[in-house]
């Protein structure tokens, strides 16, 4: 039987905010597209390009910023590298000039009011979020290219049944999470000790040790980042950001300029239930301000739900001693596994399986590592996701407008309060007795979200999105 083999940075991945599915998917499939054309010598010969979106990607397309996303993957920018601050700049500039320089080589004709269609009335079989490159040669030869973003930044295209993962021989191949506790058993391996072997599949462990690092630089920068900016989200809804009044607040109008001070500053004001659960709200709201601002992020693995996992390790960096690259790689290494195995038996896209499939799976993922980093077992990890997940069960995907915005960014902080309750509740807890396993809630999960109706599958059909009245600006 053949295995999906998901490493550690296909599941945490660099990017750009709002979506990881309706922004950095669609960016990485313009890219993959280029490539093509790239290798099939025509990209010197494009005269046109034309991108239609279908489904989730039509109706909330706006709001996530696919359409800037698509043009800046046609540009031939990087997600990892681009920076943020020139994003509005070179928009402007291609809808004033209604040029486009493709692939940052050869300029074409681009009116992105005229060549960008948004499909929202059609939606295409095997996944609500696809989109279509049309593209006509000099010659007058034309081609498309399907290609459907299914969530967490992973991107397929038509025809192409075995995804984006890269395929290798792993030593201890993992679909589910038996197969992850038997593999543990067999060997003594923790899991981040397992998954580290693995990742040397795909290279030396050095260069994933300092992959991990790199993540988490992001993370913190962004954390860090968002915990001192102050003003409105973009977008028309006028959402105030919170994250840099909490930490003033939380600091007593002390100010930081570097993490490490912040960090000891934070420590240095005690550990009362009311300052941590303050503390861990104020990180999520910050990673999820910053995504929803166009920010660079780590998708975790969606960026939707972004914030969990770093408001989970700060909380552990913080409060539980946990500064050490050792601990935060082993953080990292656990949650990707389960995320992972969600993955690869469910779902993490919110177009297939609402809310659950982000926030509920991001908190999952950081239940499980930070039960890991304190000392549990492998038994009392897979609990710890198991008691995060059974509690996001049916959640809903309703932005309001389109945007990742409300409510999903609050979201982002219940995911990580019940993260870290989750984890309590497992170390506290004799696994051996539990009656739900990770495996049947990782079941539950794509069954509730095969029966969800797609009006709460990140359409903005249902929910708050049409019970809350807004009047957003004109595109």
């Amino acid at each position: 039987m053949a295995h999906e083999c998901i490493s550690v940075f296909d599941i945490f991945k660099i990017g750009v905010g709002p979506s990881s599915s309706h922004t950095l998917g669609p960016w990485r499939a313009a890219l993959r597209f280029l490539d093509q054309l790239e290798q099939d010598g025509k990209l010197a010969a494009v005269s046109k390009v034309q991108v239609l979106l279908y489904g989730s990607l039509a109706k909330t397309g706006h709001g996530h910023g696919t359409d800037i996303a698509v043009q800046l993957g046609l540009c031939g920018d990087d997600p990892v590298t681009f920076d943020v601050n020139q994003i509005n700049p070179k928009m402007d500039d291609i809808r004033r000039s209604r040029r486009m320089k493709i692939a940052g080589k050869y300029e074409i004709d681009f009116d992105p009011v005229e060549d960008i269609d948004f499909l929202f009335e059609e939606s295409l079989p095997f996944h609500p979020n696809a989109l279509t490159f049309l593209v006509t040669l000099l010659d007058g030869e034309q081609l498309a290219s399907t290609w459907y973003s299914i969530g967490g930044g992973f991107v397929v295209q038509e025809g192409d049944a075995g995804g984006s993962a890269q395929q290798v021989d792993l030593p201890f191949p993992i679909d589910t999470a038996r197969q992850l506790l038997q593999w543990c058993i067999k060997t003594g391996y923790s899991i981040s000790e397992l998954v580290m072997e693995n990742e040397h599949a795909w290279r030396p462990e050095e260069e994933t040790r300092q992959g991990l690092l790199n993540i988490w630089r992001v993370m913190q920068e962004c954390t860090f980042r968002g915990c001192h900016t102050g003003g409105e989200l973009p977008g028309g809804l006028k959402v105030g950001r919170r994250a840099a009044v909490l930490n003033k607040k939380l600091l007593k109008g002390r100010t930081y300029t570097d993490y490490a001070s912040w960090i000891d500053a934070i420590r240095a004001g005690g550990e009362h239930f009311s300052y941590t659960l303050d503390w861990v709200s104020c990180f999520a709201l910050a990673v999820n301000e910053e995504n929803a601002s166009f920010g660079r992020v780590v998708t975790a693995p969606t960026n939707g739900a972004a914030g969990v996992i770093p408001a989970v390790l700060q909380y552990f960096i913080a409060f539980c001693d946990g500064f050490h690259e050792e601990k935060i790689q082993q953080f990292l290494l656990t949650a990707s596994e389960i995320g992972s195995i969600f993955k690869k038996r469910s779902t993490i896209s919110a177009a297939m399986g609402g809310c659950q499939a982000e926030i509920g799976v991001s908190s999952a993922m950081a239940a499980a590592a930070l039960t890991e980093c304190m000392g549990g077992s492998q038994r009392q990890v897979l609990m710890a996701a198991e008691i995060a997940m059974e509690h996001h069960l049916g959640l809903t995907c309703d932005p309001i407008g389109g945007l990742v915005q409300i409510p999903c960014i609050e979201r982002n902080t219940m995911g990580a309060i019940k993260a870290i309750t989750a984890s309590q509740l497992a170390l506290q807890s004799n696994p051996e007795l539990a009656k739900v396993s990770l495996d049947a809630v990782v079941k539950t999960m794509w069954e509730t979200a095969q029966d969800m109706n797609s009006k709460y599958k990140e359409t903005s059909d249902g929910g708050l999105a049409v019970n809350i009245p807004i009047s957003l600006p004109e595109c």
